[in-house]
């Protein structure tokens, strides 16, 4: 059997990273928030001021799996993290040991990094992914709430006058 590889995503790869984000948003019920097109994630993932990095997984030479992710900073730490957005495996590649290989790999970069930790969110409805995140050490973080302003909401919060 062959071996998982795990490879830092080229440009050549939007295709493969936009199909995935679509089939882990169908698997989320999420499919109707999908607003990413190959050309927007193509510029912020590799143009010239890219805004977040992504690993491919691929099993004999073909991509199974991704994970996008970004820094982001500990002010009590006073270092940097590496934040999951997504990680995804195509539901037939599952059991081959991708979604491992994923994290082993972003655990690798955090060190590398100086990252003082890796994080991500997960849907509280989600046992599966619960359950292996468990198995590999993961805690939850359950005393925090994830808050988020975007759309109309956003915009009205950007035009109040500071101070």
């Amino acid at each position: 059997m062959s071996k998982v590889i795990i490879r830092d995503a080229q440009s050549t790869d939007i295709d493969a990273i936009a199909n995935f984000i679509l089939a882990l948003a169908d698997y989320e019920k999420l499919a109707h928030e999908v607003k990413a097109d190959r050309e927007t994630l193509a510029r912020y993932l590799f143009g010239p001021r890219p805004m977040a990095e992504v690993l491919i997984a691929e099993h004999d030479g073909a991509p199974i799996g991704f994970a996008l992710f970004f820094h982001n900073f500990s002010t009590f730490e006073g270092r940097p993290g590496l934040y999951l957005e997504d990680l995804f495996v195509l539901p037939e590649a599952r059991g081959l040991g991708a979604g491992k290989a994923l994290l082993a790999r972003l655990a690798q970069l955090a060190i590398a990094r100086d990252c003082a930790r890796l994080e991500w969110s997960v849907l509280d409805w989600n046992g599966p992914a619960i359950a292996f995140y468990r198995a590999l050490g993961a805690r939850p973080m359950d005393e925090w709430t994830v808050q988020r302003v975007d759309g109309d909401v956003l915009s009205a919060l950007a035009s109040h006058p500071a101070g």
